[in-house]
């Protein structure tokens, strides 16, 4: 089981202050955020990419690739990089780059992003957002295990004898999440790959992410790439801590309220019963994060929002300290009872090591049937 963070690298005033941090300072602090995950025991830091104010992270593999440098085991990721309106031609170089320099601590998270204005920007069509989205990843997935390809589709131009560098590293492409928070296309494209499937259920009741999830593992089963309880789950999660429940309300409640994605809309205590959001004691986060396995089943991701909605910077590494002491119970708690059948999230080493192993056993079978 992988626990880490996403941030969306909102730039968004202090309620309780007044301040508003200028775009340089959002950018090294998500890079000291990242930073401190690590320092943590956290496992992964992933961040988004957006092309508008209030947020910054226009270039993900950028900022992972100078936190790369700064980190030894942290899986570096992205929530999401936008298939849509990105050319996976480029999509499939700077993330094989990006893998050559961390050393395989990289995977990616494929999604269409929730700003609309974003597709005319890139000189693309909302209304086509699914059909993009699907030949896209379909020329990336190709692009990153075919050394010469030959495509034709209907949203770029025609590649011919093209080869994408740098090839992926030990020749195994990036492991890939396709995240979704309300489209049944993308449940069932993660599952015709056998890629994992990322829902970030932060925001709508867990009913429908519950049928999401269903379908991605029906599905995943039906392509043969293993039994439903094997398919790759993610899913999202948003939590603040303090000692004590009143007082992480208290503090937390200007936040909410004022937070770009969902402030002036529901009340934290409707939010807080109707999706992941656990403002509260440590075990109370525990409490309900483990839940989550009650209501999706044994799954391999669990990411949280920690530094949105202003909260200044001290506040967010304060905040990381005590998530780091509640994802040590998590880990023991989630592996308590858990199958053997179900599998760890893949890695760029697991990933390697299935392929050779599929490699040996082919050998093997086609020395037992030649004469």
């Amino acid at each position: 089981m992988q626990f880490g963070i996403f941030t969306v690298g909102d730039v968004t005033e202090d309620p309780t202050t007044g301040t508003t941090p200028s775009e340089h300072e959002r950018i090294k602090a998500m890079v000291t955020i990242a930073l401190k995950a690590e320092e943590v025991g956290l496992d992964v830091f992933a961040t988004g990419e957006h092309h508008n104010p209030p947020f910054v992270p226009s270039s993900p593999t950028t900022l992972l690739g100078y936190v790369a440098a700064r980190t030894e085991r942290l899986i570096l990721s992205t929530s999401t990089t936008l298939i849509t309106t990105n050319d996976p031609v480029k999509i499939a170089e700077d993330f094989a780059m990006l893998q050559h320099l961390s050393g395989g601590r990289v995977d990616v998270m494929m999604g269409r992003g929730n700003t609309g204005p974003v597709y005319p920007w890139f000189g693309q069509d909302i209304r086509q957002g699914i059909p993009l989205a699907i030949e896209n990843y379909a020329l990336l997935h190709r692009l990153w295990r075919e050394d010469v390809v030959n495509w034709a589709g209907k949203f770029r131009t025609p590649l011919q004898s093209f080869t994408s560098t740098p090839r992926p590293l030990d020749g195994v492409p990036p492991f890939v999440w396709h995240g979704s928070i309300r489209s049944p296309e993308i449940a069932e494209q993660a599952a015709y790959y056998g890629d994992g499937f990322f829902a970030n259920n932060i925001f709508w009741p867990k009913d429908h992410y519950q049928r999401l999830i269903d379908l991605y593992r029906r599905r995943y089963a039906h392509y043969g790439h293993g039994t439903p309880e094997q398919a790759i789950v993610g899913l999202g999660g948003q939590v603040f801590i303090r000692p004590n429940s009143q007082d992480a309300v208290r503090e937390f409640r200007p936040y909410f309220d004022n937070a770009p994605v969902y402030g002036h809309g529901p009340s934290l205590e409707d939010f807080t019963r109707d999706t992941p959001l656990t403002v509260g004691s440590p075990q109370e986060v525990i409490e309900k994060t483990l839940t989550f396995r009650d209501s999706f089943g044994d799954y391999q991701r669990q990411l949280f929002l920690m530094d949105h909605a202003g909260l200044p910077l001290k506040t967010v590494l304060d905040q990381l300290d005590q998530l780091g002491e509640v994802v040590r119970v998590l880990r023991t708690e989630f592996a308590e009872d858990r199958p053997a059948t179900v599998p760890d999230a893949p890695t760029h080493a697991s990933l390697v090591a299935r392929r050779d192993a599929e490699a040996a056993g082919a050998d093997t079978d086609l020395q037992e049937v030649t004469p």
